[in-house]
């Protein structure tokens, strides 16, 4: 039994990202298809799944069409249940849905601001003050999950959704070169640098944009190895 997703560029849609990770990571089956975001056809490749409009869009294995990440989280959650999506302690669960949910809905400024864009690091990039208050807010959120995790690298401890969910504030973080402190900035680092990630980035690499769609604001470096 397969599931088919539907993605937008891998190096740009911070949403797709998400998706596939909810499948890559748990190893859950699944087709990909590239919707064209940045060609201009994605509403002709979504139509036969209206009403659906956005990516990822999630098809399962029988049929059911399922958009916006949050609704896939938990439909994926509901159909593997032991597949370790959420934290298995209740308290860690119910944690990890907040903090989902506040990404899914929240801190406007950074996404406006910082584009992802996986091809390099812009050094210049100055953050305005409500970039500022999105990554305090994003710091107070991390601290209080590590704050209940036991043992691992990720926010609960094991890998779960909120790992999903934050990958891509991760590669912003990295990506505009913000400043974070340095519990902030390893875990960034252990998302930027986990396979999963890594062979997601390779991939967008190998497609090129002229003009590139996010340049950076002054001088660049290269994305860390």
């Amino acid at each position: 039994m397969t599931y088919d997703l539907y993605i937008g560029d891998r190096l740009f849609s911070s949403w797709s990202l998400r998706g596939w990770l909810m499948l890559e990571k748990f190893g859950l089956p699944f087709n990909e298809h590239l919707v064209g975001l940045y060609a201009g056809t994605t509403a002709a490749d979504l139509a036969h799944l209206a009403p659906a409009r956005t990516v990822p869009t999630l098809r399962t294995p029988d049929g059911i069409v399922v958009a916006e990440t949050m609704a896939m989280a938990e439909t994926l959650a509901e159909r593997h249940p032991d597949a370790g999506l959420w934290p298995t302690d209740p308290a860690r669960r119910a944690h990890a849905r907040w903090l989902c949910a506040e990404m899914a809905a929240g801190f406007t400024a950074l996404r406006g601001a910082c584009p992802m864009q996986l091809a390099h690091v812009d050094r210049d990039f100055a953050p305005s003050d409500a970039v500022w208050a999105d990554l305090a807010r994003i710091e107070t959120l991390w601290a209080s999950a590590r704050k209940m995790a036991g043992s691992g690298p990720w926010l609960f401890g094991e890998y779960t959704l909120a790992d999903a969910f934050y990958a891509p504030v991760c590669a912003r973080m990295i990506g505009y070169n913000l400043p974070i402190s340095d519990a902030a900035r390893r875990y960034c680092e252990t998302t930027i640098t986990d396979p999963a990630f890594v062979a997601w980035r390779a991939d967008g690499l190998t497609q090129t944009y002229d003009p590139f769609p996010y340049p950076p604001a002054g001088a660049a470096d290269p994305w860390p190895a």
